[in-house]
């Protein structure tokens, strides 16, 4: 077998040959994994609505909308109706003052204002310390309060809630996109 000339001609040809395969390989698997992507993120969206709301009927991902927050950007709000009732709000939620950045937590309110339920999309909180936040035993002192006469707040800063022991910065993030999520709903003048 002849060995062929390596030459400059040969290379960028070699290269633009193996560009494009992989380019073409590439899109072909990101054709094939879109969709399901894009359901198993919707799935998680709508796992985490019916976790914090009242049982509904409607779709709620179909009747979502966005309200102005207090900061300046925007919340999106799923409507949770039983039989064309309105029985809850969940607020896709957020803060940016988590030990290790931002956490995305979807929480639910009674059309009084009162928290239904709290779910934590996303974090990126210590192991074994500020990931606790996921646990039913912080969750639930939020449950059944009305962040009007609640204050939200970590014990520490004056407030009502109990912080997660060695993870405070985490339990005050919490509190805070709670309050935002609040907040956005009584300015859209949800009730």
């Amino acid at each position: 077998m002849a060995k062929s000339e390596s030459t400059l001609k040969n290379m960028i040809l070699t290269l633009t040959l193996i560009a494009l395969v992989s380019s073409a390989g590439l899109g072909f698997v990101y054709e094939l994994t879109k969709e399901p992507i894009a359901m198993s993120v919707l799935n998680k969206k709508l796992n985490a609505i019916r976790e914090v709301v009242p049982e509904f009927t409607n779709n709620p991902n179909d009747e979502m909308f966005r309200l102005p927050a207090p900061e300046g950007d925007s919340l999106d709000v799923y409507p949770a109706k039983n039989n064309g009732e309105v029985v809850g709000y969940a607020v896709n939620t957020y803060t940016t003052k988590g030990f290790s950045g931002n956490i995305s937590i979807m929480a639910g309110f009674k059309p009084d204002g009162t928290i239904s339920g709290i779910s934590v999309l996303e974090h990126k909180e210590t192991p074994g310390l500020g990931t606790k936040m996921t646990e039913p035993e912080f969750k639930s002192q939020f449950t059944g309060k009305n962040p009007g006469e609640f204050q939200l707040k970590v014990k520490k800063d004056g407030g009502q809630v109990d912080a997660i022991t060695a993870a405070t910065i985490s339990s005050r993030a919490f509190c805070d996109a709670i309050e935002r999520a609040y907040n956005t709903l009584q300015k859209g003048g949800l009730q």
